[in-house]
Parts: structure tokens; sequence; C-alpha cells
């Protein structure tokens, strides 16, 4: 059954890949994220840039770049642009107002760098990212080292309950040289406060709740595309 399961999200996945490269076109710089499902994204892309799509990109992880450049996408220096035309990327949950959880692969602070350069920011997901209210997914907070125990304090004053990430039993070190707490605040009533009063704490780089960023969610059910636009 859990196979059966995730070969339907791949299928999913791969068909709101699909549908999201429509929107690229010749001589566009694209952001590209980071995921599996955002990894379906930069195939076809580079199909198409196989074909004779003309586009630059920049990355929001290495292991993204490296896929990108595998492919023949020429991948630009992410700090050195003052705008993005379109960026594809992924999410852990989303409601239909466009309010977002991003970071379970662990590249959050890019990942919103690149979303607020972007012009046109599009979220590709499989049916199982909707939610009513945000939440049931922890919210990841990418935290400078030695402001740690001072973040997961401050996580506890706001009424989360804060997890360094490990990886393979070893605490997880992001492409930025910092530590990611995932912190559960069980479902969030107001999605756009907590994003405000994360955004007060020193030492938290990033948090992983994407207010007003996105221009469109594309999401793939079964084999029908349905797609939200920031209204």
């Amino acid at each position: 059954m859990e196979v059966t399961d995730q070969n339907q999200q791949d299928a999913e996945k791969l068909l709101a890949a699909k549908e999201a490269i429509k929107f690229v076109k010749d001589g566009d710089v694209v952001g590209l994220g980071t995921g599996t499902t955002t990894t379906f994204a930069i195939k076809e892309l580079g199909k198409k840039v196989a074909a004779g799509l003309k586009i630059t990109a920049a990355s929001s992880s290495v292991r993204s770049e490296e896929l990108a450049k595998s492919l023949g996408i020429q991948i630009l220096d992410l700090g050195t642009l003052s705008s993005i035309d379109i960026s594809i990327d992924g999410a852990d949950e989303f409601t239909d107002t466009l309010n977002l959880i991003k970071g379970g692969g662990g590249a959050l602070f890019r990942e919103k760098i690149i979303a607020s350069l972007s012009k046109n920011s599009i979220i590709i997901t499989d049916a199982s990212k909707q939610v009513e209210k945000l939440g049931a997914f922890t919210v990841p907070v990418e935290v400078f080292p030695l402001a740690l125990r001072y973040v997961a304090d401050q996580l506890i004053k706001l009424g989360g309950k804060g997890i360094l990430r490990k990886k393979e039993g070893e605490v997880l070190i992001t492409d930025n040289g910092n530590y990611i707490i995932d912190a559960d605040f069980g479902l969030i009533d107001d999605p756009e406060k907590l994003a405000t009063d994360l955004n007060q704490i020193t030492g938290l780089l990033a948090h992983g709740l994407f207010i007003g960023l996105t221009s469109k969610v594309i999401m793939a059910k079964g084999s029908e595309i349905v797609s939200f636009d920031k209204k």
C-alpha cells in the first residue's frame, strides 16, 4: 500500500512539474528550489534546454545546482541577482490562501531569497500537501549555531517545541553552515502573526513560513491539475 501511495505521489509530482515548466520562456532567469518535487521540474527543464530552450538559473541548494549543471542548465550566483523571472519549488504544506510551510529539505533560507526575488513564484505539489490549516508539519527554523540555545528558548515562549534536526545521527549542517530547529506549534491559527514574531528573534536566520510570497500553486490530484492563484 505504501509503495502504491508513493508511486501515486511521484506521478502527481511529475505531472505538476510538467505543468509548471510550461510557464518558463526563452531568456528567463529561473529560480530552482530543493526537494523531491523540484527534482522532477529540474529534470524536465533539462530536457527543454537540451531541445533548445535558452535559460539561466539560480539554485537554492548545492544539490539542486549540481543536478541542474549536469543537465546543461547554466547556473548564476544568487547573490548577484536583483530579480528572478520565475521560480519553481515545492512545499511541505499549503493552504488555498497560498500560505506555505517549506524547509523540509533544509534549504529554506535560500528558497525564501529566491521566492522574494521572483516576479512569478510557482509552487508545485502532489495532493497530499494541501491542508485547511498549517501546522501538522513542523516549522523549520535555520539558526546561527551560537544562537541555538537562545532561539530554542524563544520558540518555547511562542508556544513551540523545537527539536534540533539530525541526519544519520549527526547534527544537520545547512549549505550556509547553520543548524535547523524543527518547531512544532500545533495547528497554526494565525500564520501571519507567527511569522512576524519569528522574524523578531535575534539569531534566527530564516523560518519556513512563507506568507505572501507565492504567485501560484500547481497541484496534481490523480491525473488532474488544480491551480490556486494569488488573489
